[in-house]
């Protein structure tokens, strides 16, 4: 292996959307997948093999411990904001401002419009970018693009799907919970 290759260490953990392939490189936490079954953690891997030119290790005991129980905290309620070293290098450009933008300009219950995040990073009129960004986000949750919706009050799109984008905002207080 080449010695500047990262180590990618990854886990699966359950959460209240279901499993979540998270995954750490020496830089922080690099990627979330929803709905981490076999068949969708094993491309995932691959295809992070193949960007990042590591060997996933699985391993939740080491740099995935502390994501771990920061994602923990966040489904049970007592954790708002995520404090944790983050590897960009599966984003960037445009792409990672608008999501850095995000991370640190759209707290825990609270929501913003596509076009009013394009503005907040200098780019008035490019809403549609801002929801290419979203559906490349690399760390959702973490970095928050369920905090994202339609200017008309729609819920836009969603790379783990509306039901966990529904899931998440009622999670944290902008939507009604379920009834059933």
């Amino acid at each position: 292996m080449n010695s500047n290759v990262q180590p990618l260490e990854w886990a699966v953990v359950g959460s209240d959307i279901g499993p979540l392939l998270l995954a750490a490189t020496g830089e922080g936490l690099v990627t979330v997948v929803f709905h981490a079954t076999t068949g969708r953690r094993d491309a995932s891997l691959r295809q992070l093999k193949g960007r990042l030119g590591a060997e996933p290790v699985e391993d939740p005991a080491g740099r995935l411990a502390e994501p771990i129980r920061q994602l923990a905290a966040f489904f049970d309620g007592t954790l708002r904001e995520f404090e944790l070293p983050l590897d960009w290098s599966l984003s960037g450009g445009f792409n990672r401002q608008v999501l850095r933008e995000l991370a640190a300009g759209v707290p825990y219950g609270t929501v913003v419009g596509y076009g009013d995040l394009a503005d907040r990073v200098g780019s008035p009129g490019a809403a549609q970018a801002v929801g290419a960004a979203m559906g490349s986000n690399p760390l959702p949750i973490v970095v928050p693009c369920h905090r994202v919706v339609e200017s008309g009050g729609g819920l836009g799109g969603f790379g783990g799907g509306l039901e966990t984008k529904r899931q998440l905002l009622a999670l944290e207080g902008v939507l009604p919970a379920p009834l059933f």
